[in-house]
C-alpha cells in the first residue's frame, strides 16, 4: 500500500493501561476517528490490559490519507 492509501475505517487499540495507550487513542480522535463502544479491560498476571475500538466515519474517510507505516 502506498502513502495515498485511505486510512482503515476500524482500529482496535490495545495495550497496558496508562499514558501510552491514552496518547494513541487521543491521536486517533484528533485524526477524525470516533470511539466505538466502551473500553474492554482485563488482567494478565499483574498487568491491566485495555482495548478501545475506534471507527472512522464515512464522511472523514477520504479527507486524510496516512503515510505508509
Amino acid at each position: 500500500m502506498d502513502h495515498t492509501a485511505e486510512r482503515l475505517r476500524y482500529l482496535l487499540l490495545t495495550g497496558p493501561d496508562g499514558d501510552d495507550l491514552a496518547v494513541r487513542v487521543s491521536e486517533a480522535l484528533d485524526e477524525g476517528y470516533e470511539l466505538y463502544g466502551s473500553p474492554a479491560i482485563t488482567f494478565a498476571g499483574d498487568r491491566v490490559l485495555v482495548a478501545q475500538a475506534v471507527v472512522l466515519p464515512a464522511y472523514a474517510a477520504g479527507r486524510y490519507r496516512r503515510p505508509n507505516a
